[in-house]
């Protein structure tokens, strides 16, 4: 008798997943970012997690269908920001936070940008290095527990020593130590392998690596090379052993070229990227993420006095202004863009001010738009499951009040989130 039962709860059970509540969103207005045309008229039809079809016309509702009415507005994937860091934001004085938070501090208040973040229709970003605790943000995003988007995560970045994302800069002697692999600072190829093999370790999704100097860091120069060509290779050969793809932070020319040259997925800033630069980047695919936004309100913020020490407003006045005219530079050239903004350095929530940034240095806002769906699933390969609204994808949706293709400042304007089927935002309104 019980072996009976459990037939028949199984199939019921698979009788009621065939029969799933449906929702039919209606769409006025759909970006296709697969082909980067508009359609108008069409309902998106979701089933679980997954887009089970998209149709022309409204469909018309089964009676235990449920609709969501966005015939007013314009309908689009969700977004994805190649470049953020969740644990942290912009504020003056920020140095001094680590010294006195904690890691309990920082993952209750990535809790709060991870949520902002995704209301303002990101539903995926890559969190490019931290301390760690955007390891632990992402897992409670994944288990349901906190409010974010989908987070593929580099844990903490990889540096030389004295490099942008050595940890103790700026420390006194008695604090600095010698920090090694394990803490994400190598020197030589043998060491890049263990550092990548402690990323794997620790759970990264991604591997990231500082292969110039920095803005915010706590050192003095801000775009020279730091990692040699052969260590730079050594990274990506131990992350292609993992299944990793490799970003590289970088601003000055020669780093860029040495990243590139040793096989690196992706630039992030490019900020001093040159005509050789360029061609190397062409020949090799590698992808630049340029973050305008993080340039303007670094070059910004370092105009007020005292926002940030003595060793970092120099370099954020020299560094900021440029990444805008070498973005126009390499897209103009053909190098292809995914969109990344680096929030956290300036405000969470405002990444969309990037797609204005863009489409002002020539862009057109249907590329913007697709270089932030797209061409950041392409460059995760996701392609297969994210960055377009087709049959079979994930279930990741929203809608801005207005028309981004007339008026690029609407994409400020996000009114609906859905992120795997699961509706977040409606109306403007916060609902989960």
């Amino acid at each position: 008798m019980r072996t009976k039962s459990f037939f028949f709860f199984l199939l019921l059970l698979t009788a009621l997943q065939v029969t799933a509540q449906r929702t039919l969103i209606h769409c006025g207005k759909l970006i296709d970012t697969k082909d980067g045309k508009v359609v108008s008229n069409v309902t998106i039809i979701v089933q679980g997690n997954l887009i089970a079809d998209v149709v022309n016309g409204f469909t018309t509702p089964a009676a235990n269908d449920k609709v969501i009415d966005l015939k007013n507005k314009t309908v689009m994937p969700g977004l994805m920001d190649m470049h953020v860091h969740l644990e942290s934001e912009t504020k003056r004085g920020a140095a001094a936070d680590r010294f006195t938070m904690n890691p309990p501090d920082l993952a209750f208040q990535s809790t709060v940008y991870a949520r902002v973040t995704l209301m303002a229709g990101f539903t995926t970003v890559r969190d490019l290095g931290g301390s760690g605790v955007n390891l632990s943000l992402r897992n409670s995003i994944n288990r349901g527990i906190v409010v974010g988007p989908r987070i593929f995560s580099a844990g903490k970045s990889i540096a030389t020593t004295g490099g942008h994302a050595d940890p103790t800069n700026g420390y006194s002697k008695a604090l600095m130590g010698d920090p090694g692999p394990a803490e994400g600072v190598i020197n030589g190829p043998e060491e890049a392998y263990h550092a990548v093999r402690q990323r794997y370790k620790d759970g990264s999704d991604v591997i990231k690596i500082t292969a110039t100097g920095g803005v915010l860091s706590q050192a003095k120069d801000g775009s020279s090379p730091q990692f040699t060509v052969e260590e730079v290779k050594a990274i990506v050969t131990a992350a292609k052993d993992y299944g990793f793809i490799v970003a590289a932070h970088a601003h000055g020319a020669e780093g860029i070229k040495r990243a590139i040259k040793g096989g690196v997925t992706s630039i992030e800033h490019g900020t001093y990227l040159d005509d050789e630069g360029i061609a190397l980047a062409k020949e090799h695919g590698t992808w630049l993420v340029p973050t305008i936004t993080a340039g303007k309100s670094t070059a910004d913020s370092a105009k007020i006095p005292g926002y940030y020490t003595d060793v970092v407003t120099p370099k954020a006045l020299a560094v900021g202004p440029h990444i805008q005219n070498t973005f126009a530079k390499a897209y103009k050239a053909g190098v292809k863009i995914a969109f990344g903004t680096d929030a956290g350095v300036f405000a969470h929530g405002k990444n969309w001010m990037e797609f204005v940034y863009m489409t002002e240095a020539g862009m057109p806002a249907m590329e913007a738009i697709q270089s932030a769906t797209k061409n950041g699933a392409m460059l995760m390969n996701m392609w297969d499951k994210l960055g377009s609204i087709e049959k079979g994808k994930i279930a990741d949706i929203i809608a801005v009040d207005g028309d981004p293709l007339t008026d690029i400042n609407v994409m400020g304007k996000v009114v609906f989130v859905m992120k795997e089927g699961k509706v977040f935002k409606k109306d403007g309104v916060q609902v989960l």
